[in-house]
């Protein structure tokens, strides 16, 4: 049942059992559940079966009121650095996994977030408000859209069993997909509480798992030697995942070592939010009060969380500091030359003019924080420009783009926007191609679209009245964001004024 032919149920990363999991199952809500949407496309992609999903006996398990079929529920257990302080135990507190299913090579772990308590809910309630839901359904799914690593999102219920945060709201559960859950916090659990043959064993099946490329060998020797090459792998995702992530102006909002995937997935969607007018120190979550997880300090973080990562690696390697010393080096490269070949395209440019790029990249984000220009509008409105006209012609060009993202009459914005349309010309290839295809490119790159927080609060407002046809409205839009012709008008204007007065916390 659920699953279609040529996929099979499987218990691969429950058979591991204690002391990585505890089994729970899920508590099932007190009145109906509903099915707000089911994402159709990934259904099918898992091998799983949208219509026996759609059933009442499908929602039943898309919302925790009954199990999947012969498969107990577990939760994991870790802990992690939440804004820089070490807390000693945390783990899935309100994430259930339900169910693990593979098709051919391709294996995928199923988790019900808000189906109730675990032991590992701290005195929490283990449920999840509507609000976030939909924030992390949708999420999930305009990151996979715009081709940055992230877990997935397979449905979303909801019913009326209330909820209590800082007013009452109502519950809901997102059925989240990923091939791994587990995040560095697990491997820091089983470090700072000595379990060393454990982690021993849990990185074992997790590197064999899924980097079968990965030869730990038989012997100390190339066992260490595995588990280096290994966390070469994760600094790496990691950074390029982070890159990504400015390229798109998207901010995490709690990057705490629980919140970071050891795939280098985008994990967790809390606080985030896509910046509007940029600002190079925005803060998309209210908690934050030192702005520690900003949008400048995103990559810093990232870096440092990977230091704590390689701390807790480090008993399983001995005399392994400055190698591992060096690995963590590395990531400073491994980023900039993705931010770098990143913002090259958003711009149109060449990737081997090296610093020469940097440089207008550098200057293309001071122009944008100086005038707060929309960072979606911005990137998107250049394939107006032609590489081939002068600057002034290029500018009488850029205004007639819907996109256009100046106010004209800002005088100095618009000395400065002719200041760097010059720069831009001069570093632009003017021979690599015509400008009908160099257009189609840059709009294949740039996303005329982003999951912007009052679009989601707009979709929020109108669900909690029971009306659900704009999350269908947004998730049809975030499924194809370089698609310009497909967006009602008011996705892709400019965000009205009030949309700065909106306020994010860690509270779903």
């Amino acid at each position: 049942m659920f699953h279609n032919h040529d996929s099979i149920l499987v218990q691969e990363y429950a058979s591991l059992g204690a002391p990585y999991l505890a089994e729970v199952p899920a508590t099932p809500l007190r009145t109906e559940a509903g099915l707000v949407h089911l994402n159709k496309t990934l259904t099918n992609e898992i091998g799983l079966n949208a219509e026996q999903l759609a059933s009442s006996p499908g929602i039943d398990f898309l919302s925790g009121n009954a199990p999947f079929p012969d498969y107990k529920s577990r939760a994991s257990v870790y802990c992690g650095h939440q804004f820089g302080v070490f807390v000693p135990q945390l783990g899935d507190g309100r994430a259930l996994l339900v169910a693990e299913v593979r098709k051919g090579k391709q294996y995928r772990q199923l988790q019900l977030k808000g189906a109730g308590p675990t032991p590992y809910s701290r005195h929490a309630d283990g449920r999840a408000v509507l609000r976030s839901s939909i924030r992390e359904y949708l999420a999930s799914e305009a990151m996979h859209a715009l081709g940055i690593p992230t877990t997935r999102a397979l449905s979303l219920t909801a019913s009326a069993d209330p909820v209590f945060r800082e007013t009452t709201e109502t519950a809901a559960v997102v059925c989240r997909v990923s091939e791994s859950f587990m995040r560095f916090g697990h491997v820091e659990f089983f470090c700072y509480t000595n379990q060393l043959d454990a982690l021993r064993n849990l990185l074992t099946w997790h590197i064999e798992q899924h980097h079968p490329e990965i030869d730990l060998g038989e012997t100390e020797a190339s066992f260490h030697k595995g588990l280096l090459q290994w966390l070469g792998v994760v600094i790496e995702r990691t950074a390029k995942m982070v890159a990504q992530w400015q390229a798109v102006g998207f901010c995490h909002g709690v990057m705490n070592t629980d919140n970071m995937s050891l795939l280098g997935l985008t994990i967790d969607y809390g606080p985030y939010g896509f910046i509007d007018g940029f600002d190079i120190d925005h803060i998309c979550n209210h908690s934050d009060h030192q702005g520690r997880y900003s949008y400048r300090n995103q990559p810093r973080i990232a870096h440092w969380n990977l230091y704590a990562l390689a701390q807790a690696l480090s008993p399983l390697i001995p005399d392994s500091k400055e190698t591992l010393q060096n690995l963590l080096d590395g990531f400073a490269d491994a980023f900039h030359a993705e931010h770098s070949a990143l913002f090259a395209q958003k711009l149109g440019l060449a990737k081997t003019q090296g610093d020469a790029v940097d440089g207008l990249i550098e200057t293309t984000l001071k122009f944008m924080h100086e005038h707060t220009l929309d960072f979606t509008r911005f990137f998107r409105s250049l394939s107006a420009l032609d590489p081939q006209i002068s600057a002034a012609e290029n500018f009488a060009l850029w205004q007639r783009s819907d996109f256009f993202p100046l106010a004209l009459g800002n005088e100095q914005q618009v000395t400065n926007a002719h200041a760097w349309l010059a720069q831009w010309l001069a570093m632009s290839n003017k021979a690599s191609e015509n400008a009908e295809e160099w257009r189609t490119r840059l709009d294949h790159i740039n996303p005329a679209f982003v999951l912007r927080n009052h679009l989601l609060q707009h979709a929020i407002e109108q669900a909690q009245k029971g009306e659900f046809s704009e999350v269908n409205r947004l998730f049809t839009a975030l499924s194809d964001p370089y698609n310009a012709a497909q967006l009602p008008a008011e996705y892709t204007a400019q965000p009205p004024d009030w949309a700065k007065s909106l306020v994010l916390s860690c509270s779903s």
